[in-house]
């Protein structure tokens, strides 16, 4: 078994194949993986998403810290996460509060966070431009479509 760690939107997943390998390709990840990582990244925002709709904000906030704690890694030191949509002089976080704040809001330190993940998304669909695979990392360019549950749709870059 191998793991992968892939990072999407700021996101590191970690994702595991049990084919078997030569020494050689143990560490390679493959573009199903890729695809499988940002598939995981949107499923975790519908879920937020939906949580929010059902049982408020409080139990997509616990969803959404869970979240952050298994796929960001903040607990290893500051991350490089620069989430959709998000304005100056407060473009980055670096510090799980600021990620937890853009999806859900709520902190005084991020007045301008309204809760990206709390938006009513009830379908987010990757199209990659291109992935580039080089042995064990993967970049990966395109757009994500984000449908909001009146037929919305918002468009964004990412990579």
């Amino acid at each position: 078994m191998k793991t992968i760690l892939v990072t999407f939107l700021g996101i590191i997943f970690t994702a595991c194949s049990t084919t078997s390998s030569t020494d050689s390709q143990k560490n390679m990840i493959s573009e199903p993986e890729v695809v499988a990582a940002q598939q995981a990244w949107c499923k975790a925002l519908l879920d937020i998403s939906s949580t929010y709709d059902k049982s408020g904000k409080q139990a997509a906030s616990d969803l959404a810290s869970k979240v952050i704690d298994e796929a960001y890694f903040y607990q290893d030191g500051p991350v490089l996460f620069k989430p959709t949509l998000t304005t100056n002089p407060q473009t980055f976080r670096t510090t799980k509060e600021g990620a937890l704040s853009y999806f859900v809001g709520g902190d005084p330190n991020f007045p301008d966070d309204k809760g990206f993940a709390l938006g009513g998304w009830q379908k987010c669909e990757i199209a990659n431009a291109a992935i580039n695979i080089t042995g064990d990392s993967a970049s990966s360019v395109g757009k994500v479509h984000f449908t909001n549950k009146n037929g919305e749709v918002t468009t964004v870059d990412k990579s």
